[in-house]
């Protein structure tokens, strides 16, 4: 009878995958020892792998690259990092080293941009998107940049009085582009997203503000919707709507050559992850060329705005297992020495699931286990895989130290998770760790943060002064 954790993972999935493997009764994500991690920081622990930004990026180029050279396309391919993923400078600093362009949504954002074309890694030659709701200091970052010859910045108007509010502090003449406001799955609580303009709306809005105005050139169409770029009736027919919208623009506007299709390409969240994404770009390609050929008007540039497609799969966090309760006569606890309200909010808020594994002891028998956070909270708590109600893990063993990993939590969660703020609690942030490969391609890591300190909390909240 097969009862070891490998033989449950081996039976399940197919293992080792091209970023997992094992080393004796150990587990590896790209060639990282984790356990060497573990006994040179402690745990818990973040970490980020710099190279799969990279990796990420250039999947997603020439994927593009190939379905535009296949079938002709004469429109061109620009990949934007949605920086609200993740703002941390080093993935910035990895991201823009594959000739990339930005996407903003708030005012602070653009400072961002200002400190990275000071450091030279932002030229002029460079897209920077900026959508999002915008409101005084964002209007005002995005004109100076306008205003300081920053030509390839468009503003995405959102909403009726932005574009007024543009031409008021921008000195001279700019580009625009404007969002779709989309229709949403049925599913959904609501039928429109809140953000951008009406479908009907869009062409009316054109004649009646920018049609005439000599200042304003519209330059794009941006169209995105909550689910994703997905292979459903709804996401084709929502792009199928969304380019009758830019057809009708085109015809009456030579100025619109741009088509922006947002991001939403889905990472790896399951060992039984499958998405084939060469095929979901080659039709986008052909469905785009296919409905324009027809209406007889010239192909669009293409936009890209992938924010956890770039950062996601590039992120992980190791706990260890401190303690086992059994509550009754099913249910085990395995208690974490963190918090996943604070570390991995995702999994707590919006019941996000990640690629789950034991670091260790992969030899051992396994056991049916619920995992708890260290706060006081009953929602604290980690119960089920993404294609499975359950969690195994390797039965607990107060002689033996268990580790486990959560891998593929790259986007968001420090943002979310409040990085260097306050945490429910008071459970500290864990340390972070950034992992790179020097030029022999060594595998070379570096503390970017300590984790958080009772002095930290006490000065946040007033008590050191």
């Amino acid at each position: 009878m097969k009862t070891k954790y490998f033989d449950l993972i081996d039976q399940t999935y197919y293992f080792p995958q091209e970023e997992f493997k094992l080393d004796n009764d150990q587990l590896k994500f790209h060639d990282i020892d984790l356990m060497g991690l573990v006994e040179k920081y402690g745990a818990p622990l973040k970490f980020t792998y710099l190279p799969q930004i990279s990796n990420n990026i250039k999947r997603a180029q020439y994927w593009f690259k190939n379905a535009i050279e296949k079938q002709g396309y004469e429109g061109n391919y620009h990949y934007c990092y949605c920086t609200k993923s993740s703002h941390f400078s080093h993935v910035l600093n990895e991201a823009l080293n594959n000739d990339i362009h930005i996407e903003t949504s708030s005012a602070f954002d653009i400072d961002i941009v200002k400190s990275l074309i000071a450091k030279g890694k932002l030229s002029k030659d460079n897209y920077v998107i900026c959508n999002g709701f915008k409101r005084d200091e964002y209007i005002e970052n995005i004109a100076e940049l306008i205003n300081g010859s920053h030509k390839k910045c468009i503003p995405i108007i959102d909403n009726y009085e932005e574009l007024n509010l543009l031409d008021e502090a921008i000195n001279e003449p700019f580009n625009v582009g404007i969002r779709i406001a989309s229709e949403e799955e049925p599913k959904f609580e609501f039928y429109t997203s809140r953000l951008g303009i009406g479908y009907k709306n869009i062409v009316p809005f054109y004649n009646r503000e920018i049609k005439d105005n000599k200042k304003v050139n519209l330059k794009m169409l941006h169209f995105f919707i909550n689910t994703g770029i997905r292979d459903t009736a709804y996401y084709w027919n929502e792009l199928l709507k969304c380019l009758k919208v830019y057809i009708q623009l085109r015809k009456i506007c030579p100025t619109v050559d741009s088509l922006n299709i947002g991001g939403g390409f889905p990472i790896k969240n399951s060992l039984a992850f499958e998405y084939d994404y060469e095929y979901m770009v080659n039709e986008i390609i052909h469905q785009i060329k296919t409905a324009c050929t027809e209406a007889d008007v010239p192909v669009p540039n293409i936009f890209t705005e992938f924010g956890s497609f770039t950062v996601g799969e590039s992120g992980g966090a190791i706990y260890e297992v401190l303690y086992q309760k059994q509550q009754n006569d099913r249910e085990k606890w395995n208690m974490i020495n963190s918090s996943f309200i604070t570390t991995l909010p995702d999994s707590w808020a919006i019941s996000k699931r990640f690629i789950m594994l034991a670091i260790n002891r992969w030899n051992d028998e396994y056991e049916r286990v619920l995992l708890g956070g260290l706060t006081c909270d009953s929602d604290d708590y980690y119960n089920s895989e993404q294609n499975m109600n359950a969690i195994y893990l390797p039965k607990y063993s107060k002689a033996k130290p268990l580790y486990i990993g959560f891998f593929n939590t790259g986007a968001y969660q420090e943002t979310i998770g409040g990085f260097g703020g306050l945490q429910h609690c008071l459970i500290p942030s864990p340390k972070h760790i950034l992992i790179d490969k020097d030029d022999e391609g060594n595998i070379t890591t570096k503390l970017f943060s300590e984790q958080q300190t009772a002095n930290d909390f006490l000065k946040i909240l007033g008590y050191n002064e």
